[in-house]
């Protein structure tokens, strides 16, 4: 499973950290497990926090190798401003997820199909 805290992640596996062009979405893949979160600078319509999240809710999305996206409480980010940027049209494949930055957003999927499209104004998981 994802985990919630990016500290976490770096004592059990490998991290790589990616952004759009924009620097309004910021990635990070994890390898083991193999994860992948995105979070989505200034969400335009920010769902309401559900009451089992004390902390931010609605801007970060995760995606394991297996099942679908979802949307994470979090109290941390994976922004950084030294992260790679994918430029838009280009494709990158981390492990079992495959990112395409496009002008309208990114969208990252699985093998399976499961994943998420990410901009400003609209998030879609599947």
């Amino acid at each position: 499973m994802l985990a919630p805290v990016l500290l976490a992640l770096t004592m059990a596996s490998s991290i790589t950290t990616f952004q759009t062009p924009s620097h309004g979405i910021a990635c990070a893949y994890s390898t083991s497990p193999a994860s992948l979160r995105c979070d989505v600078r200034d969400v335009a319509d920010r769902p309401k926090r559900p009451k089992s999240c004390e902390l931010d809710y609605g801007d970060a999305f995760g995606l394991d190798a297996q099942g679908r996206a979802r949307r994470l409480c979090v109290g941390d980010t994976v922004a950084d401003p030294k992260a790679k940027v994918i430029a838009y049209g280009t494709t990158q494949h981390h492990g079992p997820f495959t990112c395409t930055s496009r002008t309208t957003g990114l969208r990252c999927a699985t093998k399976a199909g499961h994943g998420f499209s990410l901009s400003r104004e609209t998030q879609k998981l599947f």
